[in-house]
């Protein structure tokens, strides 16, 4: 089954955005960055340095999930840009979806600390990484995710991401427990 959407996840300072907008380029889809769909007092919050809770997450992930929705009823595909570290975040914006993927960066910390360091004008301090790499669950492989390394040049990662995408389908389980 096709996609109708690209959730490119992982850590502050992976890529997402940077891989997303060269991916949605690729394929031809609209890029949306997640960080827009944040509420103002997550954003302050992460510009004080104040790790977000659950709590804050649940509202601004149902907002991305709701996007993904409206784009795919439109047949309007998307490349979306979101952190989605945690197992149950991606269960919100995928919802038992067939059609919404997982594009898993996967990087080690001193690599994104260093790419962190280099960073300008980005709301999110370099001093939460450890606090995303803590929060972190990488896609089990019963979400059926497509995982790339991001030590690469960015053609190299999204030619990476077409290859899986384009090699093997999707190995989720429904919710009945079947595959889908």
């Amino acid at each position: 089954m096709t996609p109708c959407a690209l959730i490119v996840m992982g850590v502050s300072g992976s890529g997402k955005s940077t891989i997303g907008q060269a991916l949605a380029q690729r394929l031809g889809w609209r890029f949306e960055d997640g960080d827009k769909f944040h509420p103002a007092s997550n954003v302050a919050k992460m510009h004080a340095g104040i790790p977000l809770t659950d709590d804050d997450r649940w509202p601004w992930l149902k907002a991305i999930a709701d996007e993904i929705d409206r784009g795919c009823e439109a047949s309007s595909a998307a490349v979306i840009a979101c952190s989605a570290l945690k197992r149950a975040y991606r269960e919100v914006l995928v919802h038992a979806r067939h059609d919404v993927r997982i594009v898993y960066l996967r990087g080690d910390q001193p690599l994104i600390a260093h790419r962190l360091a280099l960073r300008k004008h980005h709301f999110m301090p370099p001093e939460l990484l450890a606090s995303q790499f803590q929060t972190l669950e990488p896609p089990g492989d019963d979400e059926g995710a497509v995982a790339v390394s991001i030590d690469a040049p960015i053609d190299g990662i999204v030619d990476e991401i077409v290859r899986q995408l384009q090699s093997a389908p999707a190995d989720r389980a429904s919710p009945n427990g079947n595959p889908a």
